[in-house]
């Protein structure tokens, strides 16, 4: 008979995990000698941070969990933060954590800790095999959990010497997941909302999403004059260039973006709610007779804002099917000139502007160049990441999405996703063009992971926005103590030599007129050689975010 980590194993294949990123660790050896004789492909990284965020992810990218694996105590420590991006962001992931011997517990033995006390209030479920024969549907368990109603991580505790066991249990199969339903009253009450209004608007994101839902809902949207806004670091729900995008809430968004949300007489809230970052700590719709209607999977409607006039339990890629197979609304050429003024808002908000710019020093580039640069040359199939930090805004204005999924970012202000997204990103779409922008102090958190990319050999470009600060934290100090900053100054290296160090292509820029060639050759090089590549841009600390 097999021992436990080979039933694991088998189930984890069962389940479709096609790799599973890990930190190994003494604590679960016979599950990685179980993956041995697997179709698993194990993903090496280099710091459980890392690993965890891209699971992370890879989840985002795909619909389905991310799976990562690490050792107890200080690994899972660490992977922890990854854990809570996956909980606000409402990510399926399941994290495998190796525990110390049960016959050692309790006796504050090496690396000991309570999965349960530590990662309890940021799970959907703490579970711990306690039991050799449980260990398949446990997975089953835990793989449900984190898709089902609103997905989210989902932690399992591998105590070193149940994995040694035989495994005599059931092997259990996959446990189909509910998409939720729309029922007939529910689609007529929403028709007929959309119909009679004067300004409506969909405010698109969350998870249950694919290709197939975002075609559908730009079309709809756009035969309908329904403007779609995103949500903060989801922008890539519809095209950018779809007549229907009407832009985005969060840190940076246009005043017109949010008056358009606010003063809108209905808002179909599609995939996530108006919480705290989009609603602008909730301002927003706060009138009692304003129509929100939520649909979200969530029945505990977590983070809301405002009134909520109607809730429908179902995903996006439900509630879009039965929406637009239900045939044209009535009254769309009413609302042609507010439909039209909400992308035109949209598209005059996200155009970098022309020259001449804000001056700069000696020795340093505008970001206006470098977004201008990529818009040229990455073309519309690039998938873009990015983390936390004021280069985010830069990303989250001027990136063009034009494919879902093309943009995987963090709601949480994490730092230190970008690269390991970035590798996650590459690892299942190797045919598109990858590029990930990462902060200076951003980079330095999860920089290494790009080793693992060359082991790999998944090739992406990195862009690094060096200034030598923790940008956010200084704006932030001039707000409140103008004039005195302190702890948010750093000392960088130069990144391109860190990435040729580590087997990557690296370049140096300082210069506007430096841009085109450098981001030309480092596409070449991720495109022909498939290396990846990075870009150390030096900008002004005074000129971190955009005008």
């Amino acid at each position: 008979m097999a021992h436990v980590g080979k039933a694991i194993a088998e189930s984890l294949e069962a389940h479709g995990v096609s790799r599973t990123f890990i930190i190994p660790g003494e604590s679960f050896l016979p599950v990685l000698d179980g993956i041995y004789d697997s179709s698993i492909h194990i993903v090496v990284c280099r710091q459980e941070g890392g690993a965890g965020y891209m699971a992370e992810a890879h989840a985002k990218a795909t619909g389905e969990p991310g799976v990562v694996m690490v050792t107890r105590g200080p690994g899972a420590a660490n992977a922890f933060v990854a854990v809570h991006t996956a909980w606000q962001d409402a990510t399926p992931l399941v994290l495998f954590i190796g525990l110390i011997p049960l016959k050692d517990r309790d006796r504050e033995s090496f690396q000991e800790f309570d999965p349960k006390a530590w990662f309890g209030t940021q799970a959907k479920q703490v579970f711990v095999i306690d039991d050799p024969a449980s260990a398949s549907r446990v997975v089953a368990d835990a793989f449900f959990l984190a898709r089902s109603g609103r997905p989210g991580p989902v932690i399992v505790g591998l105590p070193e010497d149940i994995l040694y066991k035989e495994f005599s249990g059931i092997s259990y199969p996959p446990v189909p997941v509910s998409e939720g339903a729309v029922s007939a009253a529910q689609l007529a009450r929403v028709r007929e909302r959309l119909a009679a209004a004067k300004r409506p608007v969909i405010f698109a994101g969350g998870p249950g999403w694919d290709a197939q839902a975002s075609e559908a809902l730009a079309a709809f949207a756009t035969k309908n004059r329904i403007p779609v806004v995103h949500n903060f670091r989801t922008s890539d729900r519809i095209p950018y260039s779809s007549p229907a995008n009407a832009g985005w809430l969060g840190v940076g968004r246009s005043d017109a973006t949010a008056e358009l949300v606010d003063n809108a007489d209905v808002v179909i809230q599609l995939g996530n709610l108006l919480t705290d970052a989009p609603s602008d700590g909730f301002t927003l719709r706060q009138g009692t007779d304003q129509v929100n209607i939520a649909v979200t999977m969530d029945t505990e409607l977590r983070g809301k804002s405002g009134v909520i006039t109607e809730h429908i339990v179902a995903t996006p890629r439900q509630f879009i099917a039965e929406l637009t197979s239900s045939g044209d609304l009535e009254g769309a050429n009413a609302r042609q000139e507010f439909f039209d003024r909400a992308h035109v808002e949209h598209l005059d908000y996200g155009e970098v502007i022309g020259k001449p710019w804000r001056p700069t020093p000696e020795n340093t580039v505008h970001l206006e160049e470098v977004f201008a640069q990529l818009h040229k040359q990455v073309g519309e199939d690039g998938v873009f990441t990015y983390g936390a930090g004021n280069h985010c805004m830069w990303v989250q204005r001027y990136v063009r999405t034009e494919r879902y999924p093309s943009l995987l970012g963090v709601g949480n202000g994490s730092m230190g996703y970008s690269i390991p997204a970035a590798t996650a990103a590459a690892l299942e779409f190797p045919d598109r063009t990858v590029v990930t922008i990462a902060g200076d102090g951003e980079y330095l958190m999860n920089g290494q992971e790009l080793a693992t990319a060359v082991q790999e050999g998944v090739a992406f470009l990195v862009v690094t926005v060096s200034n030598g600060q923790y940008a956010t934290i200084r704006d932030h100090q001039e707000s409140h103590f103008p004039g005195r900053i302190s702890g948010t100054q750093m000392d960088n290296p130069d990144f391109a030599e860190v990435a040729r160090s580590f087997g990557a292509y690296g370049e140096l820029v300082t210069e506007d007129s430096q841009v085109a060639g450098a981001i030309e050759r480092a596409l070449r090089v991720v495109r022909k050689d498939k290396v990846p590549a990075l870009v150390n841009v030096i900008i002004d600390q005074d000129l971190s975010a955009p005008s």
